[in-house]
């Protein structure tokens, strides 16, 4: 066993040897997967707490209590758990409360040190291959407030699931076919006949942004007035192509920089257009009828996703001849599958919330397995400034850009602020705060424990400080406070990452960065004994160690100096 690489897991797994044994004689079964040691909240309760007397009581008919004596006598008598632990006892009901060794915790503040950049790194048994799909917008108009808050979850969650252990690519999904680009077409057209001077009118729910006569005015710029003659009185069907292709390829550019700016990047760009090529649509629709899954109604096709649970059957190609978006999906997703992916994740927005069950009961009619799909919706963010919400509506062209955003709180702000909440909740962005030089914005507190211990590790090289080993082993409360804190970061990445929840990371940042500044004041550093030196500088150096690779988890830069 090597408790310096992950003491928490090491000591579940040791005490998982040591009791298993006993709750097989009580015959309550295989309790194994209830076996869990957690951080109580006060600490005269130990360092961790133990409740699977209570867990296994009913099922041994016997007092929680009672069990927890005969677990506790089986801990105190067994080697291995003596040399992590210095104290074991039961509280309450059934509680076991476990005190770890000062010495076990030094040793594994060296042995996570020592790790480097890997310290809470997982490596899990069998490595999946995942492809996530996330922000995937229309290449209608620029990114707004709404997407930069899907953009910095998932590529949150990109970084945190490959530290944990898989492999993840990352795909954007480019909307550029159908109803709405032909909209945008027709749009753009007459924003650019408006540019050359000609009196054209914008189309019935036209996109009306201002980014759209900024388009424009840049095509003018480049083609004169070429197509003019092509968009008056009406924009041909060669034109719409023309302004649909020429302003999506424009705004997709924009997009890139944003989110690259944005530190956001992926491994590949998927054109829903491409997917028109080549018939993959008919090949679909052909193995759907072949398995019974797909019948002609009204001149339309249906997929019969009642099968599998959906409310109705769902329209796959109109009478018309134009395939719905349900249907570009399913090809979409096939596509995914045929490329060998092992998962799948797609975030998508609050408004397909009523669009899972039937994209699962298209999985299905693929003789796919449904929980290979996982699908995360998340939800709005307000913008609010000066107190005021501000508004996201990319068609009426009243929103906040993520470039304005980008450009008023900066990268680093945004992307805190925007993965601080649970994705399943509204997100109030309040951007007087994202500003602040205080400890009420949480992204500049944790930036802060950063460049103070970057500061005191420069102040001890320039003063020649001292550094060499030592053997402490009697710790004081804080830092022991401290070493415990730390030795959570493994689990939080294991927990953050299965859970899909970044915000437990910057949540622990908080917290961490909170230890450190109450051990800072009350255990002087470079001033500190001889015996002391070396060991709060090797814990200031695993403290900035781990908040640098849990803020770059999430995106965000550790200042050496603010």
């Amino acid at each position: 066993m090597k408790p310096e690489l992950d003491l928490f897991a090491s000591l579940k797994s040791l005490v998982s040897k040591i009791i298993t044994p006993e709750l097989n004689a009580w015959g309550v079964g295989d309790m194994s997967g209830e076996i869990s040691l957690e951080r109580p909240a006060m600490a005269e309760h130990g360092d961790l707490s133990l409740n699977i007397a209570m867990a296994a009581a009913s099922r041994a008919g016997k007092p929680p209590r009672q069990l927890a004596e005969e677990l506790l006598h089986a801990l105190e008598t067994d080697d291995r758990f003596g040399d992590l632990c210095s104290d074991v006892s039961i509280a309450g009901p059934g509680f076991i409360n476990i005190f770890i060794a000062d010495k076990a915790l030094a040793e594994a503040v060296t042995g996570s040190l020592a790790r480097g950049d890997d310290f809470g790194r997982g490596i899990p048994a069998g490595k999946r291959r995942i492809l996530l799909e996330y922000v995937s917008a229309n290449p209608t108009g620029p990114l707004h407030a709404g997407h930069a808050r899907y953009a910095a979850y998932g590529d949150s969650l990109h970084r945190i699931i490959s530290f944990a252990g898989d492999s993840v690519k990352t795909e954007f999904y480019i909307n550029d076919y159908g109803s709405q680009m032909e909209l945008f077409g027709r749009s753009l057209a007459a924003r650019y006949a408006q540019a050359l001077g000609a009196d054209a009118e914008l189309p019935e729910d036209a996109y009306k942004g201002e980014y759209l006569v900024a388009i424009a005015e840049r095509i003018a710029a480049d083609d004169g007035d070429r197509w003019l003659s092509t968009v008056l009185p009406e924009p041909g069907e060669e034109a719409v192509g023309h302004f649909s292709t020429t302003g999506s390829r424009l705004i997709l550019e924009d997009i890139r920089v944003n989110l690259e700016r944005f530190r956001v990047s992926f491994d590949s760009w998927f054109s829903e257009a491409s997917l028109y090529e080549n018939d993959h649509l008919g090949d679909v629709i052909r193995r759907l009828e072949a398995s019974g899954d797909v019948y002609h109604k009204d001149g339309a096709i249906w997929l019969r996703t009642t099968r599998q649970g959906d409310d109705k059957d769902r329209v796959l190609v109109r009478k018309s001849g134009e395939p719905t978006y349900f249907a570009s999906d399913i090809v979409y997703h096939q596509e995914k599958l045929s490329r060998g992916f092992d998962h799948l994740i797609n975030i998508w927005g609050a408004d397909h919330h009523g669009y899972v069950q039937r994209m699962k009961a298209a999985f299905s009619a693929l003789a796919e397995d449904p929980g290979k799909l996982e699908i995360i919706i998340g939800q709005l963010v307000n913008v609010l400034e000066m107190g005021e919400k501000q508004q996201m509506s990319k068609r009426a062209g009243k929103m906040v850009t993520l470039e304005e955003l980008l450009d008023s709180i900066g990268v680093d702000a945004a992307r805190f602020f925007l993965v601080d909440r649970s994705h399943d909740s509204t997100l109030d962005l309040d951007l007087e705060k994202a500003k602040l030089k205080s400890e009420e914005n949480p992204v500049y507190y944790v930036q802060y424990a950063h460049a103070r211990i970057c500061s005191i590790l420069r102040k001890a090289a320039e003063d020649r400080v001292d550094s060499s080993p030592c053997k402490t082993t009697v710790l004081q409360p804080q830092e022991r406070n401290l070493v415990l804190k730390l030795l959570e970061f493994p689990g939080i990445i294991q927990t953050a990452a299965a859970t899909r929840g970044p915000h437990r990371l910057t949540a622990y940042m908080r917290e961490l960065a909170a230890v450190f500044h109450v051990f800072y004041h009350k255990c002087p550093v470079l001033r500190a004994e001889p015996d002391q030196v070396s060991f709060r500088m090797d814990l200031c150096r695993l403290t900035g160690n781990t908040i640098r690779i849990a803020l770059g988890l999430v995106g965000v830069s550790a200042p050496e100096s603010m």
